[in-house]
C-alpha cells in the first residue's frame, strides 16, 4: 500500500498525491495520471500494481487546482461530475496541470530513468507530456480521448498508445490518421470498450486489459532500465 505526500510544483502550487515504493529492486520511476475520477481506489490499486513491478510510482491529482481530494465513483452520476472537473482543469490559462505532471517527474527521477501512463483523460496528458515535458524516457496512453485530435504534437521520447475497437469516444478512422500522423508511435487496438482497463467499470475486458499491461511493462522494461 502506498501513501499520500506533499508535492510543489514550480508556480508554489502545493498538492497531495499518491506515492507507492517497490519493495526490491527498483527499475526506474513512474508518473500515473487518473481518468476524469480522481486518485481514486482503482488508480490506487494500480499505482500499488506497478510498485510492486519495481517502479518508484507517484499518481498525480490533475484535478487539485480546482477541487481537491476528488475521489469518485463511475456512476453516470459520477461521469458528469468528473467530466465538469475536466473541463475546468482543461480551462485554466497556461495549462497548469502540466506543472503538477512536471512535479511528479522530478519526485520519481530519483529512482533512474522516468515513464509516464494514464487512462482516458489521463490518456491525452501522457501524450501531452511526452511531446512538452522534461525528463522521460518513455510514455503509455490508454484510451487518450482527444489524443488524435493532437497528433501535431512531436513526443520526445519514445511512446505507446492502447486503443479499443469498440470505443465510441475514439473512433478507429480518428486512430487511424493518428497512426498515419505519428509512425513513430506504437499503437495497439483491442477488441473491447473505452475503459477496458479499468475493474472497477462494466466495460472492464481482463483478456485486453492483461495483454496491454505486458505490453506496458516490456515497454517500460526496454526504455527504463537501461
Amino acid at each position: 500500500m502506498g501513501q499520500l505526500i506533499t508535492l510543489n510544483a514550480d508556480d508554489g502550487h502545493t498538492f497531495k498525491a499518491y506515492e507507492a515504493k517497490p519493495s526490491g529492486q527498483v527499475i526506474g520511476g513512474l508518473v500515473l495520471i487518473q481518468e476524469i475520477f480522481g486518485v481514486n481506489a482503482h488508480i490506487q490499486a494500480v499505482a500499488d500494481q506497478y510498485a510492486h513491478d519495481g517502479y518508484l510510482v507517484i499518481a498525480i491529482p490533475t484535478m487539485s487546482r480546482v477541487q481537491e481530494n476528488v475521489n469518485l465513483g463511475y456512476s453516470e452520476e459520477d461521469i458528469k461530475i468528473g467530466f465538469g472537473l475536466k473541463q475546468a482543469v482543461e480551462a485554466l490559462p497556461g495549462s497548469p496541470v502540466m506543472k503538477d505532471l512536471q512535479a511528479g517527474i522530478n519526485h520519481v527521477k530519483t529512482a533512474g530513468k522516468v515513464g509516464i501512463f494514464g487512462y482516458c483523460w489521463g490518456g491525452l496528458l501522457t501524450w501531452r507530456s511526452a511531446c512538452k515535458l522534461e525528463g522521460l524516457s518513455a510514455a503509455v496512453a490508454y484510451y487518450g480521448g482527444g489524443v488524435p485530435n493532437e497528433a501535431n504534437l512531436k513526443p520526445l521520447c519514445p511512446t505507446m498508445t492502447h486503443f479499443a475497437d469498440q470505443d465510441t469516444h475514439i473512433p478507429l478512422t480518428a486512430v487511424a490518421d493518428f497512426e498515419k500522423a505519428q509512425p513513430q508511435v506504437i499503437n495497439h487496438i483491442y477488441a473491447g470498450q473505452h475503459g477496458f482497463n479499468c475493474d472497477h467499470r462494466g466495460s472492464y475486458d481482463k483478456t485486453a486489459a492483461d495483454l496491454a499491461r505486458s505490453r506496458t511493462l516490456s515497454f517500460f522494461q526496454t526504455h527504463l532500465s537501461t
